[in-house]
């Protein structure tokens, strides 16, 4: 593995670690105001000022492509309000671990299906035997820990 697939690694280990540690406290914003709504407000505002932050430090002119976009790819920010949404109201009551090994599942099978099929232009990765095999591992691992 060269330097940089270990970089990449190492940035979205520390990516996946921070999503359940933004559920609990955005869980726990919510549970204070009285509001999942409300917690999601505040968590994009700042989550803007931060990105505003890093396009500032080094996006500058990246944006003047966004005209001719396919509208499409605009959907991201719908999903990403519905995960923020959905985590903030379900892991107060269904418990933060319970609510990501979920959202892991179905990032497994989401991932493996736009590799697969190189959807949005994404490299092909097709699902082999061994990749379905692990996701399988990572869905049997989900359901243990529900039984616990």
């Amino acid at each position: 593995m060269d330097v940089m697939m270990v970089k990449y690694a190492g940035t979205m280990l520390a990516a996946g670690i921070g999503i359940p540690i933004l559920a609990a406290l955005n869980a726990a914003l919510g549970a204070r105001l009285g509001s999942p709504v409300a917690a999601a407000v505040v968590l994009f505002c700042v989550a803007l000022c931060v990105v505003l932050l890093a396009y500032a430090a080094v996006g500058r002119g990246a944006l003047t492509g966004l005209g001719t976009a396919p509208k499409h790819l605009f959907l991201g920010g719908t999903f990403v309000a519905f995960y923020v949404l959905t985590i903030t109201w379900a892991a107060p009551k269904f418990g933060v671990g319970n609510a990501v090994f979920f959202v892991l599942l179905g990032q497994l099978i989401s991932a493996a299906a736009i590799d697969h099929f190189g959807l949005f232009g994404a490299q092909i990765s097709p699902l082999g035997l061994t990749r379905a095999l692990g996701i399988g591992v990572m869905g049997l691992g989900v359901f243990i820990t529900q039984l616990a």
